[in-house]
């Protein structure tokens, strides 16, 4: 049987610095939710034809692909609103991570999936990871990184469960609030009981 590594935590916990370090350095097939939600809405596709009949085509650049910045205001504003585009967009990407993991010949995988426990994909995966820090500290790097506002940065966290609640569903919970070489020990130490299991 596969083990299928569900990487998730919180907007901005690190997410991607443990999944490019995984893929690195113990070679782990790292797929990516984001990726295929972003094939999803690629320009012509039937989901993005649906998000603009729906939202009007405003959604839309000029050489029609998605405006995202626009999306992102809608999305973080009005929560109907997500919940309908992520009912389109969820089962596209689930489809696609169990493709992906039937073609795989590699006997462990690592899912990275921001919402997984949102858009309910758990049974995708044999066990959880979830990246997690404070809250203050994940609010400060979402500012900096996406150079939001505090307002804009809280909504963002607030779409999604709460920190807390996800590292009490998870098998593994990396703390990432102190440095990078703590981070790196903590996933060495969970790689390493994979292989001894």
């Amino acid at each position: 049987m596969k083990r299928l590594i569900g990487l998730t935590g919180g907007i901005a916990t690190g997410k991607t610095t443990v999944a490019n370090y995984l893929a690195s350095t113990y070679s782990l097939p790292v797929l990516d939710a984001d990726i295929y939600a972003r094939d999803a809405v690629t320009v012509g596709s039937p989901i993005l034809k649906a998000i603009a009949l729906r939202i009007g085509e405003q959604i839309l650049l000029p050489d029609g692909s998605l405006n995202r910045q626009k999306l992102g205001e809608i999305i973080f504003q009005q929560p109907d609103e997500r919940n309908w585009i992520e009912g389109l967009i969820h089962p596209y990407v689930a489809d696609r991570f169990k493709e992906a993991i039937a073609q795989s010949s590699s006997p462990r995988l690592v899912l990275v999936i921001p919402l997984l426990f949102e858009a309910r994909m758990t049974n995708l995966v044999t066990e959880i990871w979830v990246v997690s820090c404070s809250e203050s500290q994940q609010l400060q790097r979402l500012i900096q990184r996406n150079n939001l506002s505090q307002q804009q940065a809280q909504a963002r966290i607030d779409s999604q469960l709460s920190l807390t609640k996800k590292a009490s569903l998870a098998d593994v919970v990396l703390d990432n609030s102190s440095t990078l070489e703590v981070l790196l020990k903590q996933i060495h130490a969970a790689v390493t009981k994979i292989s001894i299991n």
